[in-house]
């Protein structure tokens, strides 16, 4: 199964390969390999004493390089991010592991396991992303009946009935109007992507069977939750 390395250039990274050498030599054996050319070069230089197992594999395969190169180094130093010193080391990486060119891939060949896995990644971001975009909204509604001989108790009902995804009924009461006319009062919560209130009372609560009862309704309070 392929191994994963990340970010060698900062503490974390040599921390993760540091632990990943526990009881180990090299990267996939007991021998040298294309893999430990690979993470070798994206290293840009010998893990400190914090790093004992980075470093004594550092060493190893610092020494059998060397060996296949007898030329004589004057030193190099690479700044910057560790993909601008893949160019230096991929000639010697190359001869080393007696491979083709186009074998030599500093950060591994992308997999189909790899390719499910960012298409995965993806689909969880956007899914996230989508979650945090459904806001919420506090509702306060006036459902008003059409007379005073309207049965109030059957109106709440019929309102309550009223069934949608992302809709929550709350507390209500009867607040009078005048001339012995009530209107029943009700606290909402909505699911913002799901709910448009508009629709709830033009689609739901002011056509049958509700409008046996409601004459009209009015939105008297709207806030994000």
């Amino acid at each position: 199964m392929a191994v994963t390395f990340s970010d060698l250039h900062t503490e974390s990274g040599l921390k993760s390969l540091n632990e990943f050498l526990v009881g180990k030599s090299y990267i996939s054996g007991d021998q040298i390999s294309k893999d430990d050319i690979k993470v070798y070069v994206a290293v840009l230089k010998k893990p400190g004493g914090d790093f004992p197992n980075a470093s004594k594999w550092y060493e190893s395969v610092s020494s059998q390089l060397a060996s296949s190169f007898p030329g004589k180094a004057v030193g190099v130093s690479i700044c910057g991010k560790t993909a601008a010193a893949a160019p230096v080391e991929a000639a010697p990486a190359k001869e080393a592991a007696g491979d083709d060119d186009d074998d030599l891939d500093l950060f591994g060949d992308e997999t189909e396991e790899d390719k499910k896995a960012a298409e995965e990644r993806e689909k969880a971001k956007k899914a996230s992303s989508k979650k945090k975009e459904s806001g919420k909204s506090s509702v306060l509604m006036d459902v008003k009946p059409w007379d005073d001989e309207t049965d109030m108790v059957e109106l709440e009902k019929a309102v309550r009935s009223v069934e949608m995804p992302g809709l929550f009924w709350g507390a209500s009461k009867l607040v009078p109007v005048g001339y012995g006319i009530k209107k029943l009062q009700i606290m909402l919560t909505i699911v913002d992507d799901l709910v448009s209130v508009d629709s709830l009372i033009e689609e739901r609560l002011t056509v049958e069977p509700c409008n046996e009862y409601v004459q009209s309704c009015d939105i008297v309070a709207f806030n994000k939750i």
